[in-house]
């Protein structure tokens, strides 16, 4: 079979187009296929991302696919991937529609979505005044009354973070106790905690007033951070028998440090391989992709 792409990149936010630029500037034949349901759409401003704090994602992501676009060996289509398979020569991925693409490489830049506690209020602040990364929001809600909604075990590592940034209430859901030690390490932090169930968000949203506790009190908060659960967006990586991890938020596709996965050929980068997931990881880790199967396509005896 004749590949008609050196690599496919599904996927093209932070990472994919990361990726895709490193193999552009390789003047390799490229195809980058993305949806256009970036994670982190939900968020108004990016920040700690070097040389771009404060503007748009959506911003972030139209300038470098410009960019990208104008090297003479890259197309971009907007479109899902829906299923990807490895054939003789390579791979082929099959969109929405069916239309076929091949590939000698394959790298997955698909991402994940976020599944929020279900309570009233939440989900209409996502990204606004209910966050989950303090370093990505920590210093635009400064000193103002913050809370961590209380999810899995870790969240009381967060709860220990978020002091940095403001006064901080720790609402553990009636589930996520701490122990004798960390109820120690939270109240040197000046953690306050609540015990009582969190029902409801209150507020003119997507602005956050106070938390109605189970118990009928409300609790005056500004901002609430809460580390969801994630999910894969994208079914390729288990078409393709990748293997995956478990991480403390959900499944992640197994990597090594070049992001190769357990299927020779395909590499995969950005918040689905990754368990501390910001934008700066995700565009660190696609470049790294996009550099590894460069080499693998120009020295397949080095490269294994």
């Amino acid at each position: 079979m004749q590949t008609e792409h050196d690599v496919i990149v599904v996927g093209g936010s932070f990472a994919g187009l990361s990726a895709a630029m490193q193999l552009a500037r390789a003047r390799r034949r490229v195809l980058v296929v993305d949806a256009g349901l970036p994670r982190n759409r939900f968020a108004a401003h990016a920040h700690g991302f070097f040389g771009q704090d404060g503007k748009p994602p959506a911003e972030i992501i139209r300038e470098a696919a410009a960019q990208l676009a104008l090297y003479p060996t890259v197309q971009i289509v907007k479109g899902e991937a829906v299923a990807a398979e490895r054939v003789a020569d390579g791979f082929e991925v099959t969109l929405a529609g069916g239309r076929i693409e091949s590939a000698s490489r394959l790298i997955l830049a698909t991402g994940v979505r976020d599944e929020l506690p279900a309570i009233p209020g939440l989900q209409a602040r996502w990204g606004m005044t209910v966050v989950h990364c303090p370093y990505c929001h920590g210093y635009e809600v400064r000193d103002r009354r913050l809370g961590v909604l209380a999810s899995h075990a870790l969240s009381i590592h967060q709860a220990l973070l978020v002091p940095e940034w403001g006064p901080t209430t720790y609402f553990t859901q009636d589930h996520f106790e701490p122990e004798a030690e960390q109820i120690a390490h939270l109240a040197a932090r000046d953690v306050r905690i609540e015990r009582s169930p969190v029902v409801e968000l209150l507020g003119d949203a997507p602005h956050l007033d106070a938390l109605r506790l189970a118990d009928g009190r409300v609790i005056s908060i500004d901002t609430l951070f809460v580390a969801p659960k994630t999910h894969m967006t994208s079914p390729l990586a288990e078409q393709l028998g990748c293997a995956f991890d478990d991480a403390p938020l959900g499944r992640i596709i197994r990597v090594d440090g070049f992001k190769r996965t357990t299927v020779d050929g395909v590499y995969a980068a950005g918040d689905a391989t990754n368990a501390m997931t910001n934008a700066t990881f995700a565009s660190a880790a696609g470049a790294m992709a996009g550099v590894s199967a460069h080499q693998s396509l120009a020295m397949p005896a080095q490269v294994s």
